[in-house]
């Protein structure tokens, strides 16, 4: 079935076509929720309230785009609105405050899993791991998310700054603890 069939099956009110909508698109969604949600549990009330929206829109649909694009913008603008904007500029931040001294060089360990960089994004401050995924994953510019979260441009610049910093030394750490537990390995043999 093609894009546009299942969205005319799905405004016909074609239950069969918004079941194939969900299961479609729904997979790749919950990974944008998952980068955005502190855990699974929100992600999943995310992904269920942008599907909700991505329904009550879906006469708006033109056509002019892909309709992965169109959901996924959906999603992410979700994910966002699910943080309060007062909390995301006032935010404590639970990062010790000698991290940001050290800037450490690190190519990065090419056994690196996705699902630990995920976790390392994950543990991110909200106003960091938000303006990181919007800005490295995402590809918006600081002035679109400024705009998206009422922010300052700087401010942007700034929580990217300091979350690429964050994330250099959290993948250093893991560096340096998987050379430990390879040498012991290979002591132990």
């Amino acid at each position: 079935m093609t894009e546009q069939e299942l969205v005319k099956g799905c405004l016909s009110g074609r239950q069969k076509c918004q079941e194939e909508l969900f299961r479609r698109y729904s997979g790749k969604m919950f990974g944008v929720c998952l980068r955005y949600a502190r855990h699974r549990m929100e992600a999943e009330d995310v992904l269920q309230d942008a599907f909700v929206k991505v329904f009550e829109h879906l006469p708006q649909f033109a056509f002019k785009g892909s309709l992965e694009g169109w959901i996924r913008k959906i999603v992410v603008n979700t994910a966002i609105k699910t943080f309060d904007r007062k909390h995301f500029t006032h935010e404590q931040i639970g990062i010790d405050p000698g991290w940001d001294a050290i800037a450490p060089d690190t190519p990065g360990d090419a056994s690196l899993l996705e699902k630990d960089l995920l976790l390392i994004i994950n543990r991110l401050p909200d106003g960091y791991r938000l303006v990181f995924n919007l800005f490295a994953i995402e590809g918006y510019g600081h002035q679109e998310i400024s705009e998206m979260l009422g922010i300052q441009e700087s401010t942007s610049r700034s929580q990217l700054v300091k979350a690429r910093k964050y994330l250099q030394e959290q993948l250093a750490l893991l560096e340096k603890e998987e050379t430990i537990g390879k040498e012991k390995f290979q002591a132990g043999a």
